[in-house]
């Protein structure tokens, strides 16, 4: 009965938390962000302070250099992209005059149908009323000064965070009585810290040399601003499963609207799958696979719950956050069961959390 009791109480308690992290997205995704983005980093902090510099001194710099990494982007990449969203009207309408040629047998059909339905129907007109909504350019202007806000949110917080130094991680292990729960909290404190940092670090480097490989494939193929899909390409391979079937879409829509002939336009969707496949199907697995062993169905429901959440945000987080409940279930007694649950299938027993790694 006290078991069962203990289970209910903890449904209600995810309930609530899932509700409250819905509710108030706009306060908790940055500071998860910051969090995810302080754990990377940290490590480099560390460095930069045995190396002789203060803490303070150390974020700063570490924090700068990102912050001016994360500002090029956006001021690189800002006029292309801004063009490409004005310009979408434009090779929409192109898209849709090809689809048309392709669907031409099956529309003159069609116009029969209407014709005949039209007739029977007496031909009444009816009058559409149409409300005008912003343009496109405009939605998207504001989208990305919220994001620009929350840009600046996070390096704010994260440079805090990592300025702090080992005050929360020393305040965690000091909470706790015996000396067998102190070791543990800081044994689990330091494991969430490398994994997380070492799955993102490795995982950035090559959704890096994915963009690059992506961009050079568009140069060659003469798509316009290679350099915007080599970082989309980037950027979207950090959501598991449905971030290639977008940059594959997009790239895809764009072609049609550029080139003149189907074949032509079939080739850059061709070849953004092709170096998506080739990264997926072996880079990763190979790099990644000796670090981070988690089931894929508990990805998968992991990205759709945290994409529920936060949109692509929270699809972006996803698997940072499972890392670190993977981390913390294999440090915890009494969460070895949910861990088991979110090991890979393949595995008999626990792993260390060192030695984790992704795939079935």
């Amino acid at each position: 009965m006290v078991r069962r009791t203990n289970r209910l109480m903890a449904g209600i308690l995810i309930i609530l938390v899932g509700g409250a992290f819905y509710a108030a997205a706009a306060f908790f995704m940055p500071v998860i962000l910051a969090l995810l983005i302080t754990m990377t980093l940290s490590p480099l902090v560390r460095s930069l302070n045995r190396r002789g510099l203060s803490e303070g001194i150390a974020a700063g710099l570490v924090v700068l250099f990102f912050g001016l990494g994360v500002a090029g982007a956006f001021a690189a990449l800002g006029t292309p992209f801004f063009d490409l969203v004005e310009d979408a009207p434009r090779m929409m309408a192109e898209v849709h005059e090809k689809y048309e040629r392709i669907r031409a047998p099956i529309t003159t059909v069609t116009d029969v149908a209407e014709q005949v339905d039209s007739a029977t129907s007496g031909g009444g007109g009816i009058q559409q009323v149409t409300v005008q909504q912003p343009g496109i350019l405009s939605q998207v202007a504001g989208s990305a000064l919220s994001i620009m806000t929350t840009t600046v949110i996070v390096i704010i917080l994260t440079l805090f965070l990592l300025a702090s130094g080992n005050h929360f991680a020393e305040q965690i292990v000091k909470s706790f009585g015996s000396l067998t729960d102190k070791k543990r909290a800081l044994r689990t404190v330091r494991d969430i810290e490398g994994e997380i940092s070492r799955y993102l670090l490795t995982i950035t480097l090559i959704n890096a040399g994915l963009g690059v490989a992506v961009g050079i494939a568009m140069w060659l193929l003469g798509m316009p601003t290679p350099l915007l899909w080599g970082v989309l390409a980037a950027v979207l391979n950090f959501l598991p499963y449905i971030g290639s079937l977008g940059g594959i879409t997009i790239v895809g829509i764009v072609s049609l609207a550029t080139f003149p002939s189907m074949g032509t336009a079939l080739l850059p969707p061709l070849a953004y799958f092709a170096c998506t496949a080739l990264e997926g199907q072996i880079v990763t697995p190979t790099v990644v696979g000796r670090r981070l062993r988690i089931n894929t169905v508990a990805v998968f429901i992991a990205v759709a719950f945290w994409s529920f959440l936060w949109s692509i945000a929270g699809a972006l987080m996803a698997v940072p956050i499972l890392v670190f409940l993977k981390v913390l279930c294999d440090n915890v007694p009494a969460l070895h069961g949910l861990g088991r649950f979110l090991s890979a299938e393949a595995d008999d027993e626990p792993e260390p959390p060192s030695s984790l790694s992704v795939g079935p």
